[in-house]
C-alpha cells in the first residue's frame, strides 16, 4: 500500500509540475507574440490554444510570425506538425 501511494504522489507531483510549466510557457510566449508579431497578428493572440503555443516556443525570434499565422490559418491543433515546420530549432534546456 506504501508503494502505491509513493507512486501516485509521484505521478501527481510529476503531473502537477508538468502543468504549472504549461502555464509560464503561455506567459512567456504571449510576452513574445507581443513583441515579435505583426499589428495584425497582435489581436489574434489570444486565438492561440495552449497547445498551439507549447508547439510554436521552440522557434526562433526571426520564424516565429510566418508560423503563427500559419498554424492560425490552416488551424494546426497538435504539437509534432507545428514542431516539424520549424527550421530554426530553440532547445527548451531549462524544463522540469
Amino acid at each position: 500500500m506504501v508503494a502505491i501511494a509513493l507512486l501516485i504522489l509521484f505521478l501527481f507531483a510529476r503531473l502537477f509540475a508538468l502543468k504549472a510549466q504549461d502555464r509560464v510557457i503561455r506567459l512567456e510566449m504571449q510576452i513574445r507574440m507581443r513583441t515579435l508579431l505583426p499589428e495584425d497578428m497582435q489581436g489574434r493572440i489570444s486565438d492561440f490554444t495552449p497547445t498551439q503555443m507549447v508547439g510554436l516556443r521552440f522557434a526562433g525570434d526571426a520564424e516565429l510570425p510566418e508560423l503563427a499565422r500559419k498554424v492560425l490559418d490552416e488551424d494546426i491543433t497538435a504539437t509534432a506538425p507545428i514542431k516539424k515546420m520549424i527550421a530554426d530549432w530553440q532547445g527548451d534546456y531549462h524544463r522540469v
